[in-house]
Formats: structure tokens, sequence, C-alpha cells
């Protein structure tokens, strides 16, 4: 379990750093999280960057996804096992043209990737175990 401490240190780090940290995490824990409203439905962000576009937050673990929802009494986190997420959800975000946003750090800067480049990461950060 991660102290409060630990979860803001790694929040304040830059997109990239966090970004590293994500695949790290994630190719050990094989799992990925994302946020979920009562309905079920997933969170998506809007970004008005590039003419706009849609993209789906992840966090590398629940604790992180709890700590962004926290002013959002309706969100609750949601795992996603690794191989599902690999195999189902990307190919759907690249079918709906929705972007990835890994790990939004606590100024909401947030590393936006493609899905099939994400996925290609992840595989690549896989292949080291």
């Amino acid at each position: 379990m991660m102290s409060q401490n630990e979860v803001s240190e790694i929040l304040g780090l830059d997109c990239e750093a966090r970004y590293e940290y994500f695949l790290d995490a994630v190719g050990e824990e094989r799992e990925i999280w994302i946020l979920i409203n009562s309905d079920e439905h997933f969170l998506k962000l809007h970004s008005e960057d590039q003419g706009g576009f849609e993209y789906l937050p992840l966090w590398p673990s629940e604790a992180f996804a709890e700590a962004y929802a926290a002013s959002e009494s309706d969100l609750k986190a949601k795992s996603i096992p690794l191989p599902q997420f690999l195999n189902r959800w990307l190919p759907g975000l690249e079918k709906d043209a929705i972007e990835v946003g890994v790990f939004p750090g606590a100024d909401n800067s947030v590393w936006i990737t493609e899905p099939a480049d994400l996925e290609q990461d992840l595989r690549e950060e896989l292949s080291r175990f």
C-alpha cells in the first residue's frame, strides 16, 4: 500500500516520468485502472488541444485513480486486466478515434498517445519480463 506522500510525489513527476512509471507498474501488476460512474460508463475527458479530441484517462493503480476521483463523488476506480485491455479496449478506442491519456498528474498534465502506440509500448514492456 502506498503512503499519501508517495502518491503525491509520483503525481508531481512530469508527464514523461509518469508515463515510464505507468509502463513499469502495469508491466508488474498486469492491470490498468480507469474511472467509471454509477451507470458503469467510463470517464472520458475532452481536450481542446489540436482542434479538440476525446481521451480515456488511465492510471497504474487504484490509489492514483481514486486520488484523481476524490473531488467527483460519482466516480469509482475499476481495474481492467491487461490482456483484456490490450485485446479489446485498445482496438475499440482506436476504432472510435479515442486517444489515451496516461496517468494525469497533480497539475492535470497528461501524456496523450494513440491506442496503437500505447499497445506497442506495453507489449515491449511485457517482453522484458
